[in-house]
């Protein structure tokens, strides 16, 4: 089976990017002259991605805009949360009824995404298939491989089963892309929450899976983070 589909959580404020966030939302900061939007959507495109959805909030005009003035070889539908942020759970539960009954890809675009994930993409989706208990499949990196040593890890990974014990030391950080099926959410109303609550309802009946990301972790975090990135002049 082929994954067609993808989410692109755009709706943050990325505060912690402040002030070059007060004009911009976060998914426009240019790294290497593209803008994180557009280097998070090329590798989506490498992948095969055909339809893509787009959740915006702060600043969402903007992106919209960004979305309107350039061309894309997918169709990109942008799902707007006005009255109220819903943060990275109730963003993706919003444009659920985008997705069918399909499993679909779920990233984030303040990883710098280089052409290097997609054959841990290809894997992804290889793996996410031949478990028939996969209900949500993530790309996870050992901490000591992120740009940002600031990074508290997030899970514990063992043949492939991502678990959350002793949390004192978690050694691994979520990348911030992941495949998912829709019926996950089943239980769940429209509100403001976490994607970490169907990770840990998953987790508990120890059916969250995923892999380890072999490729040094570049996100884009705070604005410290981000100026080390630009003076290291990062190439794709």
């Amino acid at each position: 089976m082929k994954i067609t589909k993808a989410m692109i959580l755009c709706a943050g404020f990325g505060k912690r990017l402040r002030p070059l966030t007060l004009s911009s939302p976060k998914p426009l900061l240019k790294i290497d002259g593209k803008t994180l939007l557009s280097n998070t959507l090329n590798i989506l495109e490498q992948f095969g991605i055909k339809q893509v959805v787009i959740n915006v909030h702060y600043l969402g005009d903007q992106i919209i805009d960004y979305i309107k003035k350039n061309e894309f070889n997918m169709a990109i539908t942008t799902v707007s949360e006005k009255d109220k942020i819903l943060d990275t759970g109730g963003g993706v539960l919003n444009a659920l009824q985008h997705f069918s009954n399909e499993p679909f890809i779920v990233i984030n675009p303040d990883t710098i995404w280089n052409s290097n994930y997609l054959e841990e993409l290809k894997t992804m989706e290889k793996e996410f298939f031949i478990n028939k208990k996969n209900k949500c499949f993530l790309l996870v990196v050992n901490k000591n491989k992120s740009f940002d040593q600031s990074f508290k890890g997030d899970f514990n990974l063992e043949n492939n089963l991502i678990s959350r014990k002793d949390t004192d030391d978690l050694k691994y950080i979520y990348t911030g892309v992941q495949i998912i099926k829709p019926d996950v959410f089943d239980h769940f109303s429209l509100k403001v929450f976490s994607i970490n609550k169907i990770w840990d309802d998953l987790i508990q009946n120890k059916v969250l899976f995923g892999k380890e990301s072999n490729i040094n972790f570049l996100h884009v975090s705070t604005i410290s983070i981000y100026k080390s990135l630009l003076e290291k002049n990062f190439r794709h």
